[in-house]
């Protein structure tokens, strides 16, 4: 498994921001995918998760209502929908790839990780 996000950039309250993860070897098709974030001086923290096939999802509280999680196996690609966004969604999100087909909400259970790409949202 080698993941890359992409999508990140700089945007005003209230902007969108779509963040996509690719795996070039095409091996997590099978595994549960997540997003996690780290803002400066703070630690990691989940952000939302798909499971294998799509049909179960969860998000964080902060997130819930706003970020949409998806992914198209074919095109083994992950999306993150990120909508209304908030100064506070500034950080370096992260995809990591489970070997596991259901989601979880700890970075534990993701041993396959990308580069993150960072996304700031201005006040």
């Amino acid at each position: 498994v080698q993941l890359q996000a992409s999508g990140g950039g700089l945007v005003q309250t209230g902007d969108s921001l779509r963040l996509s993860c690719t795996d070039s070897r095409r091996t997590f098709s099978n595994n549960a995918v997540a997003w996690f974030r780290q803002a400066p001086g703070k630690e990691r923290e989940f952000v939302a998760a798909i499971n294998w096939r799509g049909a179960s999802t969860s998000y964080s509280d902060s997130v819930k209502g706003r970020f949409t999680i998806s992914r198209d196996n074919a095109k083994n690609t992950v999306s993150l929908q990120m909508n209304s966004l908030k100064p506070e969604d500034s950080a370096v999100y992260f995809c990591a790839s489970s070997r596991r087909s259901s989601t979880s909400s700890s970075s534990s259970d993701y041993p396959y990780w990308g580069r993150g790409t960072l996304v700031t949202v201005s006040s």
